[in-house]
């Protein structure tokens, strides 16, 4: 299968699991993120305000607020296919944009470079076991991941994770998946 076809296939699973199913796996994958060394180490998170078929990740932005961590959501700029982080303090920082995503007012938080981010929470659709990632199309993590110098993790569901995704040259796996039966790390480099 192509990506495009990969993408449905997961799209088709996700759409299917009950409310129940969905906030069960996403419980796991929070609870377990805040044991990892990863996150106790981490001062600054950037992480985006999910939406539709994404695993919640307001409890997580919470549970660093509460920690006293940094949260940084990205901006995307189209024209480029980049991505800019800024720190928000409040959901009242955020502005819905293209597609319903929230992203930050830049005059309302403050930009965060990319070194200043000590764990990167990086969404996807499917994964292989060396932490390559189909993500929504577009390529901006792919962009941003290129020299970006900490560590990154991904939360997913079991379901998926598949052996082998087919890569290309600009693709960047993840360094680490979380999933509701925890860590994978097995072949991520």
């Amino acid at each position: 299968m192509d990506k495009s076809q990969l993408r449905q296939s997961i799209t088709a699973y996700l759409r299917k699991l009950s409310a129940n199913e969905k906030q069960n796996i996403e419980s796991k994958q929070s609870a377990e993120l805040k044991e990892l060394e990863c996150w106790k180490q981490a001062n600054t998170i950037g992480i985006t305000v999910s939406q539709g078929l994404e695993w919640n990740t307001r409890p997580i932005i919470e549970a660093a607020w509460c920690e006293g961590k940094t949260v940084c959501v990205p901006k995307c700029l189209p024209k480029t296919k980049q991505l800019e982080f800024y720190k928000f303090d409040t959901y009242d920082q955020l502005e819905k944009v293209y597609y319903n995503l929230l992203e930050p007012k830049p005059e309302e938080t403050t930009k965060v470079s990319k070194e200043q981010i000590d764990l990167l929470i990086v969404p996807g659709l499917l994964f292989d076991r060396r932490g390559y990632r189909i993500g929504f199309g577009g390529g901006y993590y792919d962009r941003f991941l290129k020299d970006y110098p900490n560590q990154t993790i991904s939360l997913a569901s079991e379901r998926q994770i598949i052996n082998h995704l087919p890569v290309e040259p600009f693709d960047l796996p993840v360094q680490m998946i979380l999933t509701e039966n925890g860590l994978l790390k097995e072949g991520i480099s």
